[in-house]
């Protein structure tokens, strides 16, 4: 039998439009579409860096929820408002995220508010940081 995990965080929207934070379906890990506002403050940074960590920390809550880490996310969305932002976003994502090297998708579109400068969503497989990996370079 599945064992399905669906964790909430008591945002409004959540019960607004009926979804969850996180589903876990057995070890792998859905993140829904994650804002950078601070859950204990409810305020979001103008700081692109700041909204760029602040959502990865939330996400890690998350995960950290459903016995997972950032180190088991296998992909990455990130959403960006507005495309000259895609370079000081991405360096807060890499600094974050490195050495964990997701497959990542990242693209332009409107957000649901227009604070939100970036939002993200991952999936991950749970101990998959503890995998044997095995990285290569090719050329396309």
């Amino acid at each position: 039998m599945t064992d399905i995990v669906k964790v909430k965080t008591g945002n409004k929207y959540e019960e607004l439009g009926s979804y969850s934070r996180l589903v876990a379906i057995d070890n792998l890990i859905l993140v829904s579409n994650t804002a950078g506002r601070n859950p204990k403050t409810k305020l979001i940074s103008e700081d692109l860096a700041e909204q760029t960590l602040q959502a990865l920390s939330n996400i890690e809550g998350a995960l950290a929820a459903v016995g997972a880490t950032l180190a088991d996310v296998v992909r990455a969305r990130v959403f960006v408002q507005f495309p000259q932002d895609i370079d000081t976003i991405m360096a807060a994502y890499g600094e974050k995220m490195r050495g964990i090297n997701p497959a990542l998708t990242m693209t332009c579109p409107p957000l649901g508010s227009t604070d939100y400068k970036v939002e993200i969503e991952v999936t991950a497989y749970r101990g998959s940081s503890k995998a044997n990996v095995t990285e290569m370079t090719i050329s396309l």
